[in-house]
């Protein structure tokens, strides 16, 4: 199961997800992936890309997203998150414990989204 992850600012649209999605399968994250996933408090924003896509969405509970520690740290997240990488501990939630980063977090080029890719045997 391929799962790609989201953090975003308020406002972004489907165009800069889609373009941080692309950005990221470019970087390795060759082949499809099966689902999108993001804080729950931000789901609604992804919301669109996932009807787009026609994926499911994964919305990860702020407070799971805060205990990834396998995400890179990030002194700009929010301390709701973690202060880690939003994209890449929202694909690895979603994935699982025994799952892998493929992608690190890739931001859209207008730096509005970023985008990571974590494969693994849950989803």
């Amino acid at each position: 199961m391929r799962v790609a992850g989201f953090g975003f600012r308020a406002g972004a649209g489907v165009a800069s997800l889609q373009a941080a999605l692309q950005a990221a399968m470019a970087l390795g994250g060759q082949g499809p992936v099966d689902a999108l996933a993001t804080a729950s408090d931000k789901a609604a924003g992804l919301g669109p890309l996932a009807a787009a896509l026609a994926l499911p969405l994964h919305d990860i509970p702020p407070a799971l997203i805060a205990t990834e520690i396998r995400a890179t740290p990030n002194p700009r997240v929010p301390a709701r998150y973690g202060h880690r990488s939003l994209a890449e501990a929202a694909c690895l939630a979603a994935t699982g414990p025994r799952s892998r980063l493929i992608v690190r977090a890739t931001a859209s080029p207008d730096g509005q989204a970023t985008c990571a890719i974590a494969e693994g045997p849950d989803a």
